[in-house]
């Protein structure tokens, strides 16, 4: 049989088709606009979603039995708005992960309600993208909109509602809102009615690999697919992702260097960090998991050569960078770009270069780039050993992974073995992987990742490298305390 895998990301929706055995028969990209009305602002109309996805569809099943499709299963981007009406009506664009107008509204849940009540009500504190703040500021500045919503969701579940005509959400969604009781995998009573909302407004609650409904008949025929076809609940894009790199049951660890670095690691067990440094969230696997999400990674690197060196030749500037190099930097590098989420929870934070003297050159400035970024994982890899998760090896994927001079630093810094893995197409693996588990191809998520991802190749750390890297985070992790009161001046 095959399955459909898709990736509702932020600027373009990925599709694959993949068989039983894992393999991909055919991947489609289409891009759809991004919106920033206002400064910090960031919008998406839904509609354009579903017009790419279903255009997607087509495209990716024109030259395929197309009566051996079996499922979807959809990984989407995390914590966007979207307000449907009683007639089904998107209320207005959805207010995206990235956005930042709800500083305000984040000050009063994290102050004012408190994060200990945050932290009880829903094993997290809030933060700019989460869902919950947006309603606020939509309660506060839009009341007429707000009075008229009748269905909230999540971005890929509109694509599912689109689909099935089932209000559906699945765990691993659910738990990036701040209105979601993630120990108990219900909807939190406290934060709705803090929120002003009714338990009717919201989803109902899947798991990611459960079956929501079938294709609408309208919509089969729409995409030229069986009614038969089972969509399934999906995953937030990182749960997919970790499904897709099989980080799926206890103690397994995969770290992501895209636009933002993740680093996100399985349990079997609810636990929760207790100064809420790291997001505590159920599973696509049907456990839970912890995540540290840096908001700039590969994105520094990017800035880094493209805007300060212009150059497009990622791999000669970091050709200088010999392996006597490294451990050895006297410049570091905070990658606060954009502020920062994991572990410091700073929106006033900022880049800086620390240490520069007359004998810097250009090579030891884009090696701290490098080595910042895997600095400020290990900050989070930290949090969670210090909860008693044991690791010692993760995989690693994303744009920045293709180097290896990167994936070196990466084991070295975090002392872990780097795993690579033979596939790396996110969530929209993932989104497959979890529509084979809802049709019956495997008995379970675990089984299935084990059987259908293969590691390609693992970077080992050097003892006497690691223990030299040890010595350089120990210095990098006292910069951002010394500059913290500094930042919010900066603005």
């Amino acid at each position: 049989m095959l399955y459909i895998g898709i990736d509702l990301g932020t600027s373009a929706v990925k599709l694959l088709l993949m068989d039983g055995g894992g393999s991909i028969h055919k991947i489609v990209s289409r891009e759809y606009p991004l919106s920033f009305p206002k400064p910090g602002w960031s919008e998406q109309d839904p509609a354009d979603w579903l017009r790419e996805t279903a255009e997607g569809i087509r495209q990716l099943t024109a030259d395929c039995d197309k009566s051996q499709i079996a499922g979807i299963g959809c990984g989407g981007q995390m914590h966007g708005l979207v307000a449907l009406d009683r007639d089904g009506q998107v209320l207005r664009p959805a207010i995206l992960w990235n956005d930042g107008r709800t500083s305000e509204e984040v000050e009063y849940l994290n102050e004012t309600i408190g994060w200990d009540k945050l932290s009880r009500y829903t094993a997290n504190i809030a933060f700019a993208g989460f869902t919950a703040p947006k309603l606020l500021w939509m309660r506060k500045h839009e009341r007429s909109l707000f009075a008229k919503i009748d269905k909230v969701m999540l971005p890929k579940d509109y694509i599912n509602y689109c689909l099935t005509g089932v209000h559906c959400t699945d765990v691993s969604d659910a738990s990036g809102m701040l209105l979601f009781d993630v120990a108990r995998k219900r909807w939190s009573p406290e934060m709705l009615e803090l929120c002003g909302l009714r338990e009717s407004q919201m989803p109902r609650i899947f798991e990611s690999f459960q079956v929501v409904g079938t294709l609408k008949p309208e919509i089969a025929k729409a995409l030229g697919l069986p009614e038969t076809v089972k969509v399934c609940a999906g995953a937030g894009d990182n749960a997919a992702a970790a499904v897709g790199t099989a980080t799926v049951g206890d103690g397994r660890c995969n770290i992501s260097l895209g636009t933002s670095g993740t680093i996100f690691i399985s349990s079997k067990n609810f636990g929760v960090d207790p100064n809420n440094a790291l997001h505590a969230f159920a599973h696509a696997d049907g456990h839970y998991h912890l995540m540290g999400c840096m908001l700039s990674a590969a994105s520094c690197n990017k800035w880094w050569m493209e805007e300060i060196l212009n150059t497009g030749d990622f791999a000669a500037e970091q050709a200088p960078i010999t392996d006597e190099k490294l451990g050895t930097n006297h410049v570091f590098f905070l990658p606060y770009l954009m502020g920062e989420r994991s572990p410091i929870n700073d929106t006033n934070a900022r880049g800086t270069f620390t240490g520069l003297t007359m004998d810097t050159s250009r090579s030891d400035m884009t090696q701290a780039v490098l080595e910042g970024v895997a600095f400020g994982i290990r900050d989070s890899l930290e949090v969670a050993r210090s909860l008693g998760l044991s690791i010692d090896r993760s995989k690693l994927c994303g744009g920045g992974a293709k180097s290896p001079l990167w994936q070196k630093i990466f084991a070295n810094v975090l002392n872990l073995d780097i795993d690579l893995p033979e596939t790396e197409e996110g969530p929209g693996y993932g989104g497959a992987i979890l529509a084979a588990v809802a049709c019956g191809e495997y008995p379970s998520v675990e089984d299935a990742a084990e059987k259908l991802v293969h590691v390609t190749k693992t970077i080992r750390p050097d003892p006497a490298l690691a223990a030299r890297y040890d010595d350089q985070y120990q210095k990098f992790r006292q910069i951002y305390p010394a500059m913290k009161a500094l930042f919010p001046a900066l603005h």
